[in-house]
This record gives C-alpha cells, structure tokens and sequence, in this order.
C-alpha cells in the first residue's frame, strides 16, 4: 500500500502552507481577541480558490479530491481553527450540499458566486434540535409554488456574514426525520424573512460568526427546494459525512500547531540550569502526543481515500471525528502543561489552541453521536439494530 502523497498533492500541500503561515498566522490572534470573523483573509481565500476547493472548476471551483481538501483544512487549522471552520461549514456543509443534489439551474446560479467569494451557511441545528433531527419545528408549508418558512435555527456558523443558507425544514411533521426537505435561502432578498440574531459569545472559535437565525414567514420560491420533496434527510447525512472528514483534519492540524508551540517552549523555558526539553516527564507528553498525531493523520487519509474512491466512509468519518477532537483535546491540554503558568495567559496561543478544541467535540455531531455512529455499524455487522 502507497501511503505517499503525488506530486500534486504535495504542490498544493505547499501552496496551503503558505498562505496558512503568511497569512492566516498573521490574524488569528487579532481576530479571537477583537471576536470577530477575518473578512480580508476569507477575500483572499477566495482569491486562492479555497472557498470552492472541492467544486468542479466548471462553476468555479479548483476540484480537489477529499484527500487533498483535508490537506488545506489541516493547514490552516495549524494556525487558525476558527479560519478553518468558517471554510469547512461553506465548502462541505453549504456549497458541496447544492452540488450533491442541486438542479443544473440552481448549480449554475449558486456555485460559481459561493466558490467567487459569498459565503454560505447550513442551518441545521434548533433550540429543541441538535443531535436529534427528527425534532426539527421549523415548518415550510407550500401555497401557489410557493413556500412559507417560519421557524428559528441556531448555532447558525457564518449567520452574520453569509448570503446564502442551505436551509432544512419540516414538510411532513408526522414523518419526522423522513419529512425534512432542503431549500436554498437567498438572506438579501426582503421577501424571505431572514433575521439575523446577534453572534453568540462563546468559550473559543471567537473568530467564527455563529448566529441565531429567524424565519418569518418567508417566500421561498418552488424552484429554490434542493432535492425532493421530504428527502432532506440523506442531504445532512451525506452533508455530515463530509464534515466529520474536514473537522478531523481540522483536529488534526491544530493538535499539529499545540505541538509546535509545545516543543518550542521546552527547547526555549529553563528550569534548574537546563531547557525542560531535557526532562522526561516533558518528553512523554511530546511523544505520546506525537503518537496520537500519526496515528490521527492515517486514519484520516484512509476514510479520504474510501470518500475519493467512490466506497462508503459515514463511519470511518464518525470514527476520525471522534478521534480527532481527543487528540486535539489530549494535545493542546499536554502543551498547556508544557507551558506551566504561562499558558494559562491569553498572551500565549497555547491559551487560544485550548480554548478552540474544545468545540471540537460539539460540531458536527458530539462525541457521544460519533460513538452511537460507530457502534450501529458495528452491531448492524452481526444483525442488531440499535437506536440513540
């Protein structure tokens, strides 16, 4: 088995390094302190193509395949986390969930604007519904080709900043989950009745726009459903197993960037005459944390191999989600411990790294639903069902 990259995958590994190095170290600082989303870097993202990395470049985007994605959302992750997710809800979430179901007409008119530069959101998530789909109460009733959305959608990523939702709604409340449907919602227009709510303050990913969004009684045109009538749910499942890839990479590379800040404090800080490099209790952390660290990236890169070989990979994302946000959890505690009392200062990134990982084991399905995901399949091997 050839567990090397091409040579193409190598070029752009570059290429993301690069830009994660110059340009998003530069602000991820200033934009956790100020709390709010990097705009100009998200323009040069854009600029870059890694707002449409993973759509075709006949709208626009530079068609990477899903290996090579979690490449870029490694990198950056390195540097930035709340960089990072803001890319991973519009690219995997939003924009790949328009390509995987959308008409030619809604692909041509959506794609080319997400992959340019507007960023999208996916509003999943309510108040009364996080792991737990089938509860959703925002409705979508249709009258004359038209629906009529009213309902409230939080924890809404990129709320504030995007211009396009990929919204899911009940058309059959009876049917829960298999009642959903999807729909395209365009925030500009003052007929669809989007409030925006204010951002969330939150523990970290202070960089990331998360917003509480209301639907008031807004007309949302036929031609804007995406996919069929009430078969919204296999679009968030597959919508998930993308995501779940991507925030594993996501885990992976700033586990990657707690390291590097570990490592360079232990060389750097003294302690009775020598660097604390030289203390065994501080080279168990490096490497049990480095440890963790490949084995990560292996799984990662085997469930993007299944994703770009056309095979099934909805558990093995569940299994690399679940085990990235440990070891970046794992990772970043060890390296704060490296830091003594300095990282428990916001001077130090460490403090930063920290505080973001934790979210880790919110998005995307909790820890508890990645463990549920893997063990169904599990049981679903020797014929036993089982249910949340």
């Amino acid at each position: 088995m050839d567990f090397s990259l091409t040579e193409e995958q190598l070029m752009f590994r570059g290429l993301f390094r690069d830009f994660a190095e110059n340009d998003v170290a530069k602000v991820a600082e200033h934009s956790d302190k100020a709390e709010q989303p990097p705009v100009e870097l998200l323009k040069k993202a854009a600029a870059q193509g890694f707002l449409g990395a993973t759509l075709p470049e006949q709208y626009g985007g530079a068609g990477l395949e899903a290996l090579t994605n979690t490449l870029l959302v490694e990198e950056i992750s390195k540097h930035c986390l709340s960089t990072a997710i803001t890319i991973t809800i519009h690219t995997a979430l939003a924009s790949m969930s328009i390509l995987d179901v959308g008409t030619e007409a809604q692909k041509q008119s959506y794609l080319p604007r997400l992959a340019s530069g507007e960023l999208a959101s996916f509003a999943l998530t309510e108040p009364d519904a996080g792991s737990d789909p089938g509860s959703l109460q925002t409705r979508a009733r249709r009258e004359n080709g038209t629906f009529y959305l009213d309902g409230v959608k939080s924890w809404v990523a990129n709320g504030g900043l995007a211009s396009v939702f990929v919204v899911f709604a009940s058309t059959d409340l009876s049917a829960r989950h298999r009642g959903l449907s999807a729909f395209i919602v365009e925030k500009g227009s003052p007929s669809v009745g989007v409030v925006v709510g204010h951002r969330e303050p939150t523990l970290g990913l202070r960089g990331v726009d998360i917003r509480t969004i209301y639907f008031e009684d807004g007309h949302v045109p036929a031609e804007n459903l995406l996919g069929a009538l009430n078969e919204g749910w296999p679009i968030v499942l597959r919508a998930f197993n993308r995501v779940r890839l991507c925030l594993a990479a996501a885990g992976l590379g700033a586990a990657e960037g707690a390291l590097a800040l570990g490592v360079k404090f232990a060389v750097e800080r003294k302690q009775f005459g020598v660097p604390i490099a030289e203390k065994q209790a501080i080279q168990n952390y490096i490497a049990d944390c480095s440890v963790e660290i490949e084995a990560l990236r292996h799984l990662i890169h085997y469930t993007a191999w299944l994703a770009d070989t056309g095979q099934s990979y909805g558990q093995q994302a569940s299994m690399a989600k679940y085990l990235g946000a440990r070891v970046a959890r794992d990772t970043a505690n060890k390296m704060l411990q490296v830091h003594g009392g300095y990282g428990f200062s916001d001077e130090f990134p460490i403090s930063r790294i920290y505080r973001d990982v934790r979210a880790l084991r919110l998005l995307g399905g909790t820890d508890e639903i990645q463990r549920y995901a893997v063990a169904r399949g599990v049981f679903d091997e020797v014929g036993l069902k089982i249910q949340p």
